[in-house]
């Protein structure tokens, strides 16, 4: 029998603690929390300083039950729960429900799960630490409160089912203000004009400036004539050339903010996908002559800091595959925000020696990608910045100026490991001058000009958010914490108030609604400002400098005035279904949009009398290799996208692989495309016809 009994959450975290303990120990899970607030009722005492109604979560009373009984038979129990508020919170419902003295060194917590970092938290068991209990208490409450109290206003003056969030609210307000900031923008009319010049053999391009007196804002056609006719038989002379050096330093190591942002733009990766990744390697893996083991500290962190161990590992092996250029004198240290939870490091390897190279066979793709974003990120944070030679020539023609830049890279620096991925949402703008080759340029050339081309241009409306960029606006205006940013995306557009086309988040027409009836009625849950003061106060919970029951009840006072205001004032809100061109085969109606779980399906207008439902149906274009239906596009019950033939199911052709529009030129049959890693190749669905992928 196990001395000691060691509880996680999950039983991969469980099986890679149990290869580091010995025999004493015995390790299990808990599956995350085993009680909450109850799901029919508020569960919140309000009039009782706001006590929480907790019971045992549906389901979870037999592993309550099996839990107990091996509590009774350890000499200790060791509550290893996640190091975060969240964590914390579950060890101190497990105290409570084992009856484990919370004054006891029960609690120990690791930020990565390696042999040594366990070994060591074994050894140094401390309290649960109430103020992070507090903390999460303190948010469990406040969004219940929250959700609880306007969600059923919602559900009596706009629509059943509806719910209002403390943080959803404020993210999709973000993206209804971007919507309307699209739609009320006015474009300006403003022109560029770019002469081509030429030294040698080499041409390039330089773009007007100005005059001797200053830059001149070409605003319309009139004002490049008159700088056209002026120009007439100039001589384009090198009038000042600059030269200097820049250096480009590396970006820190990733916080959970930037890893979700990288994620999106480099893989396309939504926050969840993300987060669950990183989960699993963070929990352990099974590596090729190491076994079992956590790749990466704790995920779920807005700190820079870095353990000097972690440091020295890096410096070391940039020194060992790179060399001293590539390594500065000193350890590069990252300042955290001032708001930043400062008790876990940055995201980094755990052990920097096990290379993405090493993984590629061994972790599925999505975990290999994130893997070695991390591990690459971390250590070209500690290399040499990259240095450029700049040159900057100032060309003058008449009584005109324009400029050229270019650049040249002198030594790679952290470039020749890792490049920061640019948002693929953002446009390419015209105006901008990018670096070129320029020539050997001195004061006094006269180039020769080859074209003077003008162009016209409108500045354009703000972009609609990509998730990523949604995720940087979160954290910069200090809405929600590392915890928060995945599930909140994920439950606007769950809830159907942002959908997604392409790559941005667009508002659909209910998002709009209710944030408009949140603006009006309350005002200060959708304030980005309020929301974030709201943060700062609950990590002052954390720190132990405020009152958890404090804050709610300076919460609570104003929000119950607005609640009253609310339900006298609020009129009730019609949002008509958009209309499909289907024919509800029960009752003849013609069926509407509803939004549902996994997104959009077909429902009667009818309903309750009609309760009938379809799938929308998208067509590929592609015909069965089967039976020659037409292939359409599907989705899995857990939201997933396949491909099945419309004849289902009479025929059982399915498929994950992408149909085209292209036929075999073998045989007629349409063609399917497979990814094979980075590549892609073709195949026919009824012959043994293929291209690419090599």
């Amino acid at each position: 029998m196990a001395k000691y009994l060691v509880i996680v959450e999950s039983p991969a975290k469980a099986k890679t603690i149990t290869k580091y303990l010995g025999k004493n120990y015995k390790v299990v899970a808990s599956m995350g929390h085993l009680r909450d607030l109850p799901k029919s009722q508020l569960g919140v005492d309000i009039e009782n300083d706001f006590e929480p109604k907790y019971i045992t979560i549906r389901g979870k009373g037999e592993l309550l039950s099996k839990l107990k009984r091996d509590a009774k038979n350890a000499d200790k129990v060791y509550l290893a729960t996640d190091p975060d508020r969240e964590g914390e919170a579950i060890s101190w419902h497990l105290a409570n429900l084992l009856q484990i003295d919370q004054d006891s060194e029960c609690r120990i917590s690791f930020n990565e799960i390696t042999k040594n970092a366990v070994k060591a938290a074994v050894k140094q068991p401390c309290k649960i630490n109430e103020d992070l209990v507090n903390a999460q208490q303190a948010r469990r409450v406040l969004d219940r409160v929250v959700g609880y109290q306007i969600s059923p206003l919602f559900w009596k003056k706009v629509k059943k089912g509806l719910s209002a969030g403390r943080v959803q609210s404020v993210a999709t307000r973000l993206v209804v203000d971007r919507e309307a900031e699209i739609e009320q923008f006015i474009p300006e009319e403003y022109w560029s004009l770019i002469a081509d010049l030429k030294k040698g053999k080499t041409s390039f391009p330089a773009r007007f400036y100005g005059d001797k007196k200053g830059k001149i804002e070409l605003e319309n056609k009139q004002q490049v004539e008159e700088v056209l006719q002026g120009l007439e038989g100039a001589e384009y002379v090198v009038s000042s050339i600059k030269k200097a050096k820049k250096t480009k330093s590396p970006v820190p190591p990733f916080i959970t903010s930037s890893l979700q942002q990288e994620a999106s733009k480099k893989y396309g990766y939504t926050a969840k996908k993300t987060m669950s990744a990183a989960q699993q390697l963070y929990e352990g893996v099974e590596v090729e002559g190491i076994g079992l083991v956590g790749l990466i500290t704790y995920m779920r962190t807005d700190s820079l800091r870095i353990s000097e161990e972690a440091q020295a590992e890096a410096r070391a092996y940039i020194q060992n595959q790179y060399g001293d250029d590539y390594l500065p004198k000193k350890p590069r240290v990252y300042k955290s925000k001032n708001n930043a939870q400062d008790a876990h490091e940055a995201i980094r390897p755990s052990m920097v020696s096990i290379t993405p190279d090493q993984l590629k066979k061994t972790l599925p793709a999505d975990q290999y990608k994130l893997y070695k974003l991390i591990w690459e990120r971390f250590v070209a944070s500690q290399m040499e910045a990259a240095v450029y030679d700049t040159i900057s020539a100032e060309i003058t023609a008449n009584d005109y100026i324009f400029r050229a830049n270019g650049s040249k890279q002198r030594f790679a620096g952290f470039m020749v490991l890792y490049q920061e991925a640019v948002d693929p949402s953002k446009r390419d703008e015209d105006e901008q001058d990018k670096d070129v080759k320029l020539p050997e340029l001195v004061e006094g050339d006269v180039l020769t000009k080859e074209t003077l081309n003008s162009k016209q241009h409108f500045t354009l409306p703000p972009q609609r958010y990509s998730e990523a960029a949604l995720l940087k606006a979160l954290e910069e205006n200090g809405i929600g914490r590392p915890s928060t940013y995945a599930p909140t995306i994920s439950t606007i557009l769950q809830r159907g108030y942002v959908v997604r086309e392409g790559k941005v988040l667009k508002p659909t027409e209910l998002g709009i609604v209710v944030t408009d009836l949140m603006k009006q009625y309350f005002k200060s849950i959708v304030d980005v400002k309020f929301t974030a003061n709201m943060e700062s106060q609950l990590d002052q919970v954390e720190e132990g400098s405020t009152d958890w029951v404090r804050i709610l009840k300076d919460f609570y006072g104003p929000f119950e005035q607005d609640l009253t205001s609310a339900e006298k004032e609020m009129e009730k809100v019609t949002i008509a279904d958009e209309e499909s061109d289907v024919i509800c085969d029960k009752c003849g109606r013609t069926m509407v949009y509803k939004m549902g779980r996994f997104g959009k399906f077909l429902a009667c207008p009818g309903f309750p009398e009609c309760r009938n439902t379809k799938t929308i149906v998208v067509d590929t274009g592609a015909l069965c290799p089967k039976c020659g239906g037409r292939v359409l596009e599907k989705k899995s019950q857990k939201g997933k996208k396949y491909f099945g033939c419309e004849s289902n199911p009479t025929c059982d052709f399915v498929t994950w692989d992408q149909p085209t529009k292209e036929h075999c030129p073998k045989c007629g049959g349409s063609l399917f495309d497979k990814k094979i890693g980075k590549k892609k190749k073709q195949y026919c669905g009824k012959c043994d016809f293929e291209r690419g992928g090599e």
